[in-house]
Formats: structure tokens, C-alpha cells, sequence
């Protein structure tokens, strides 16, 4: 039973980087130049946006899989200060500074 599964086991590793080669050689193997259609194109520019939204939003209303219940939590004031500051000055880093200089001091201070 040990053979079937090890045969199993390259055949999916095989499988696997054939498919990897195959993705990221696309592009090389076509002999015309290949392009997105405007929509799509359109559609990318908000593919990052949307990713970190999918990432973030989840981590700041939800904990152990539950939405909070509670007013009492550094995240959501963090939040709130980090998108006023965002809004006021437009800088990224000042974002992380503000939010993380509200959010710390309740979550370490006040236990939030």
C-alpha cells in the first residue's frame, strides 16, 4: 500500500509542476502579443483594494471567527483614527502611526 501511495504522491507532484510551468510560461509560449480586454483591465486596478479589504475588515470586526459585541475594542477605534488621519493627510505610513498609537495604548493599557 506504501508504492500506491508514493506513486500518488509524484504523479500529484508531477501534475503540479506542470501546471506551474505551464502558467508562468504562458506568455512566452504564445507567438503573438497577448493583452487584457479594457473591462479587465479596468477590473485590475481594483484587485488590490479589494484583496486588503478581504484581509483587513475580517481582522478588525471579528475575533475567534465571531463578530465583537462590544464597543470596548482598541480595533475599532484604531480604525476610525487611522481613517480620519488617511482622509486629512493622505499618507499610508502616518495611517499605520496613528492607528497603531491609538490602538496600543487601549489594548495594552485597558486590556480592549
Amino acid at each position: 500500500m506504501k508504492g500506491v501511495t508514493d506513486a500518488w504522491t509524484l504523479l500529484i507532484i508531477v501534475g503540479l509542476a506542470g501546471v506551474s510551468v505551464l502558467t508562468r510560461c504562458f506568455f512566452f509560449i504564445l507567438d503573438r502579443p497577448w493583452g487584457f480586454p479594457p473591462w479587465a483591465h479596468r477590473a485590475l486596478h481594483y484587485a488590490p483594494v479589494a484583496a486588503l479589504a478581504a484581509v483587513v475588515i475580517p481582522e478588525i470586526v471579528m475575533t475567534q471567527g465571531h463578530f465583537i459585541s462590544t464597543w470596548q475594542d482598541g480595533r475599532l477605534y484604531a480604525t476610525a483614527a487611522g481613517a480620519a488621519y488617511y482622509f486629512w493627510r493622505h499618507g499610508v505610513l502616518g495611517t499605520i502611526v496613528v492607528g497603531m498609537a491609538v490602538y496600543l495604548p487601549l489594548h495594552l493599557g485597558l486590556g480592549w
